[in-house]
């Protein structure tokens, strides 16, 4: 099923319609949808790299226009409509596990989720369940999103279709390890 959805997905890249499609799908895939939008946003700015950041910028408006409806499915439809969303990616456990502490390292999570493969739609989930403060949280999906998709659409307007598979592949693990430094820095610096 995954599958069909991503080959639809990527047929979209090359219609008329891919700005709006992509807008849509960067906005599902915050709150609910499980193809990230790199998989449209990828041969859009390949087909036209003159337009990458006005690619990468839709991108950016849609993931955080979605993650405040992921926020707000938490907030106020957790039990209805965000348990099942957290129970169909088996989640359900890291909730119940970290939401006492979660306000504490939520802008964290949300910037690690961001730029991470983690699904960022159990983030935004989460942290309106949680009720981690609003303006941290836009403040963290706009600077980990933003982080994403200009860094993306950058490789991609600097190298074209060579980088592709790089950023298909491994993107998700450069990522995480640059999010993992920056934690552990900041730890570094709070402890010594």
């Amino acid at each position: 099923m995954i599958r069909a959805i991503y080959s639809q997905t990527l047929a979209l890249a090359v219609s008329r319609h891919a700005p709006a499609a992509l807008f849509l799908v960067a906005f599902a895939e915050s709150s609910v949808f499980p193809i990230p939008p790199d998989v449209l946003m990828i041969p859009m700015v390949i087909a036209a790299p003159s337009r990458a950041w006005r690619i990468a910028a839709i991108c950016l408006a849609g993931s955080v226009l979605g993650a405040l409806v992921g926020y707000w499915i938490g907030h106020a439809a957790f039990e209805t409509v965000g348990r099942p969303v957290l129970e169909f990616y088996g989640k359900t456990a890291y909730f119940d596990r970290f939401s006492d502490a979660y306000n504490t390292w939520g802008a964290w999570a949300v910037l690690f989720a961001g730029v991470t493969p983690f699904p960022f739609k159990v983030i935004t989930i989460l942290s309106g369940a949680t009720g981690l403060s609003l303006p941290t949280f836009v403040i963290a999906a706009v600077v980990a999103r933003g982080l994403r998709f200009f860094l993306v659409a950058a490789l991609l307007w600097k190298f074209g279709e060579p980088v592709r598979g790089f950023i298909e592949r491994r993107l998700g693990l450069v990522f995480t390890v640059f999010v993992a430094l920056l934690l552990g820095g900041f730890v570094l610096l709070r402890y010594l």
